[in-house]
């Protein structure tokens, strides 16, 4: 056989052809982590290209000119299936309302999600042995260099600082802990608290390390926002508003954000996740033009800018955006310190000028072109409020915008949070 023929039965090309679909198929994957992260289904679209790459990588490896190799085939479908399963557990444990019963295995996977894929060591070799199969072979050769890659980065990255918690983090830590705080720390795996001589510190995150896991610790544990993630939300949020003054967009806080500053006086909700800001699409601030020069603005000074065109809206991470191809491998942290930034249009609902956005916010009702709205009056002019220590925009009627949101804003909801926790916080809230 020579030509073609002879490149495509090679053992050596084919383990490669095969492991460069491995690699093709993981970053496919990646990416559609994306989704969950943000609390948003997968599109079609973005699922079957991934599926499709799937079973394009699993027909290499199982099909030969003998015909199929059942035993390939199997193997490459089944260790593929469980890793992906591990490699999305944290992804899935972002979203607070995930299946109860299914709630301790995604939650340990995401705990040891640094590490996990690692012990899918043990049955690749196994099956690399027991099925002589390079295709198979190159694979698990791929599948396990770039785990060992990812634990690493994991491993190897920059040097965290020590925080001092605050006086109102550290009676919610203790209420959580009933008193054991080296053991609560233990049993969940919270790495960044630190214990000595009766005090309490905090390793911070900072923009070259993974973040805190927000997840874990605000909605199962019911912790506060860890003193590092709530300075880089600050700055995260007031980088983002000087953006958006920089193209003369209007914009304004939106949100829990602004629940913050209305009713905690200027602070952040002790329990906070994200920032949420919104910006008006109207005259030449179209939707491409707003997306290219906010990615343009996170590329040049070190943000991660991720698109949802679909859903209307951007999210911009404190992270520095990593090397393509790799790039998607953000999505297998833990943690997240993000801002949501979320397009509202101009429009007309029965006769009211109102200004609407695709995604459901809170209460807001439904316009007549089937996005979501508030009245224009309530909305703009914008005004400013006080905010973390200086003046951000936010709504004309702060209060009102507010009540249309949250109804009666000034009673304290946790959203998101863990019910038991909940309850378990909220004498130390009172106090505080």
């Amino acid at each position: 056989m020579t030509g073609i023929g002879a490149i495509a039965t090679n053992p050596a090309i084919s383990a490669l052809i095969a492991a460069a679909l491995y690699l093709a198929t993981y970053l496919s994957f990646l990416r559609l982590l994306r989704y969950p992260r943000n609390w948003n289904p997968p599109t079609l679209p973005a699922s079957l290209a991934t599926a499709g790459l799937a079973a394009l990588m699993v027909a290499q490896v199982a099909l030969s000119p003998d015909g199929i190799d059942l035993a390939a085939l199997v193997l490459s479908a089944a260790f593929v299936a469980v890793l992906f399963g591990i490699i999305a557990a944290p992804a899935i444990d972002f979203r607070p309302a995930n299946r109860p019963g299914l709630r301790p295995v995604i939650g340990f996977l995401a705990k040891h999600g640094d590490y996990a894929g690692l012990g899918m060591l043990g049955p690749a070799l196994a099956a690399g042995y027991a099925v002589p199969n390079v295709r198979l072979q190159g694979v698990l050769a791929a599948a396990l260099a770039l785990e060992m890659a990812w634990y690493l980065r994991a491993r190897w990255t920059g040097r965290r600082r020590l925080y001092r918690l605050g006086d109102h983090d550290l009676q919610v830590l203790k209420a959580q802990a009933k008193g054991d705080l080296a053991g609560f720390a233990k049993r969940h795996g919270i790495r960044e608290l630190v214990l000595s001589g009766g005090g309490a510190g905090w390793l911070g995150c900072a923009k070259d390390t993974h973040p805190c896991p927000f997840n874990l610790y605000l909605g199962r544990l019911g912790l506060n926002t860890a003193p590092c993630c709530r300075e880089h939300l600050k700055h995260l949020c007031y980088t983002v508003a000087c953006w958006l003054g920089d193209l003369g967009a209007v914009h304004w806080i939106d949100g829990g954000t602004l629940l913050g500053a209305v009713r905690e006086g200027g602070q952040l909700l002790a329990w906070e996740d994200d920032i949420d800001i919104s910006v008006l699409l109207d005259g030449d601030l179209t939707w491409d033009a707003l997306a290219a020069a906010i990615a343009a603005r996170g590329a040049r000074e070190g943000y991660f800018v991720d698109l949802f065109k679909h859903k209307g809206y951007l999210a911009i991470s404190y992270d520095a955006p990593g090397a393509w191809p790799l790039r998607w491998q953000r999505n297998r942290m833990r943690g997240e310190i993000r801002l949501d930034l979320v397009a509202f249009r101009p429009a007309l609902s029965q006769g009211r000028p109102v200004l609407e956005r695709g995604l459901l916010k809170g209460a807001m009702r439904l316009t007549e072109s089937g996005a979501y709205g508030v009245a224009r009056e309530i909305v703009l002019p914008t005004a400013t409020i006080d905010f973390l220590g200086a003046r951000i925009a936010c709504p004309n009627q702060p209060e009102a915008y507010l009540r249309i949101l949250y109804g009666d804003f000034e009673q304290v909801e946790y959203t998101y949070l863990d019910a038991a926790a909940a309850e378990t916080r909220r004498p130390a809230d009172v106090a505080g």
